[in-house]
């Protein structure tokens, strides 16, 4: 499909109900989707998108990483696919991304719902965010992003770890380095604030902290995972993470 800059993957099917939109975390596909797909499919429509730069999409010739950027890939595809309104769930980075989505077009998402999404990177002081954005920038930025995210998938299962950091090796560096440079500048507050929908964020103990969104914006609700997982939720627990899907599609009717 095309998209602001260049062809975007995506992966659709199924067929009734209000459809859901999935967006994966930075360096992640619509692989990282596969189970809730196959599940919600039975019942209704699940498309997952590959934002642009991973996965089977294009990266851009230009600099277009921002959080605003990254929401007009699901904007192209949404429109594309001819959907009016309709659910948005995103993991990590795609929790921003659907957040800035939600907010910019409230009368088409039915609800939100985050699962385990960044932290807002404002509060990350100045010169510590331009340290953290050195890495990525550099020859050595594979291992040195491989050892930072070894604590979120420390609980995770080997094959789970396996997926997520070939998913990364094979993540042009500068996806890599734009979007997560853009989490440093984005205003998840503003953008959560602008949804007056419903809206549920699932969260992992590497969630807690005074720049989790839910503890920046007292109406979104926050729900502990309470089954052992790393920060790739979907991927541990994807039985419960779908028991958490159909309930708040449910509360949704």
């Amino acid at each position: 499909m095309k998209g602001p800059e260049g062809e975007l993957y995506v992966d659709d099917g199924g067929h009734g109900g209000i459809p859901v939109v999935f967006v994966h975390a930075c360096a992640g596909s619509t692989a990282h989707w596969a189970a809730q797909l196959a599940h919600l499919r039975k019942h209704r429509r699940a498309l997952a998108l590959d934002l642009r730069g991973h996965g089977r999409s294009a990266t851009p010739a230009r600099e277009a990483w921002s959080i605003d950027d990254l929401a007009s890939d699901v904007a192209a595809v949404v429109d594309g696919v001819g959907l009016e309104r309709f659910v948005l769930v995103g993991h990590s980075l795609g929790g921003a991304v659907c957040a800035a989505y939600a907010g910019a077009h409230p009368s088409r998402v039915a609800g939100l719902l985050l699962v385990d999404p960044a932290s807002d990177g404002r509060t990350i002081p100045a010169e510590q965010a331009q340290g953290l954005m050195a890495v990525p920038g550099s020859e050595a930025w594979l291992p040195v992003v491989e050892q930072h995210w070894a604590p979120m998938l420390a609980a995770s299962q080997p094959q789970v770890r396996e997926q997520v950091l070939a998913g990364l090796r094979g993540t042009a560096q500068a996806a890599v380095r734009g979007t997560l440079g853009a989490l440093l500048t984005f205003d998840p507050v503003a953008a959560l604030r602008r949804y007056p929908g419903p809206k549920l964020s699932l969260v992992t103990a590497f969630n807690q902290g005074p720049d989790a969104y839910q503890n920046e914006v007292a109406e979104l609700t926050a729900l502990r995972v309470d089954v052992p997982t790393g920060h790739w939720v979907q991927l541990d627990a994807p039985a419960w993470t779908c028991q958490q899907i159909d309930g708040f599609l449910q509360s949704l009717r």
